[in-house]
């Protein structure tokens, strides 16, 4: 695979034996990739050169069966190529949005602002011109962003942002945001009593941040090297938006002390523009909250 190093080589060398090599062994079968194994090792971070093709396999673009992988890997490039992309309208809405996330990245933008508008034009356009039922939302661009940036073909960029679009469409379809915004206050208000009471007071509108956190995972919130960390435990687990919930809380808990000092115009500015996070600490954190709150609901 392309993608890929010989694992026996690394192995072979007076190096001492490294995450990536884990990784590495895995990918390098050349017959079935063992997927299972790929989600176990991923809940720990992928490394950042192995990232684009340990997504694709965890989001199944890839299949683990590799006998057919060339001939595969073909027909999504001719599929994606036959879509159509364009739409005057919405194109105009989708480079607006880049830019102005461009903008806010400032310094720290890794895109290229000459070529990478266009890339996020076709693949949002291509999605909602496949997908009629749904209505552009200017998070779309947020979340397709990870995939633009680490992913260099169109076709599978595409494929893993169509991907992550059914997960979250399903999801929302059979939990509808109200229920989700309800369930989660009520986590807010039992494990975060003082936090949720000053934020009361500043008038922060929960309605107004809670559902921005929960249908779009975050992304439009959290710098992307924060992203990427916390999508490779998303990524790996079956149903990761049963997690995300107690991510959010540990969030909160995590931001406790520099939140309840604030006022209005400063929380709404943390909570919607998110400081660097330590993602493990937060992924720790949320799986003793879950484990802990399943346990007190039996």
């Amino acid at each position: 695979m392309s993608s890929t190093s010989s694992s026996s080589k690394r192995l072979s060398s007076d190096e001492p034996f490294s995450e990536a090599d884990i990784f590495y062994e895995i990918l390098d079968s050349e017959v079935f990739v063992d997927v299972s194994k790929l989600r176990k090792a991923s809940r720990n971070g992928i490394p950042d050169q192995l990232r684009p093709i340990v997504w694709k396999y965890l989001l199944g673009i890839e299949k683990p069966d590799r006998s057919n992988e060339l001939s595969l890997r073909k027909e999504r490039a001719i599929r994606y190529l036959e879509m159509d992309k364009t739409d005057t309208y919405l194109g105009k809405k989708i480079r607006a949005e880049v830019n102005r996330y461009f903008q806010r990245l400032g310094k720290t933008c890794v895109f290229d602002q000459s070529e990478d508008p266009t890339r996020f034009e076709s693949i949002i356009c291509a999605y909602l011109n496949t997908n009629n039922q749904i209505e552009y939302n200017t998070s779309f661009v947020q979340l397709c962003a990870p995939f633009v940036h680490i992913i260099p073909e169109d076709y599978d960029a595409y494929y893993c942002f169509e991907r992550l679009m059914s997960i979250l469409d399903d999801y929302s379809s059979s939990n509808f945001t109200n229920q989700q915004v309800f369930r989660f206050l009520s986590y807010f208000r039992t494990q975060l009593p003082e936090l949720y009471s000053d934020l009361e007071e500043e008038e922060i509108n929960f309605s107004e941040f809670v559902p921005q956190w929960l249908n779009y995972i975050l992304a439009p919130q959290l710098n992307l090297q924060n992203t990427f960390r916390l999508w490779d435990v998303y990524f790996s687990m079956p149903n990761f938006l049963e997690f995300h919930p107690f991510v959010c809380i540990s969030i909160l808990f995590s931001l406790k002390e520099s939140l309840e000092d604030l006022e209005h115009s400063e929380i709404k500015s943390i909570i919607f523009r998110l400081p660097e996070i330590d993602i493990p600490s937060i992924i720790n954190h949320a799986t003793n909250l879950r484990s802990k709150m399943t346990h007190h609901v039996q």
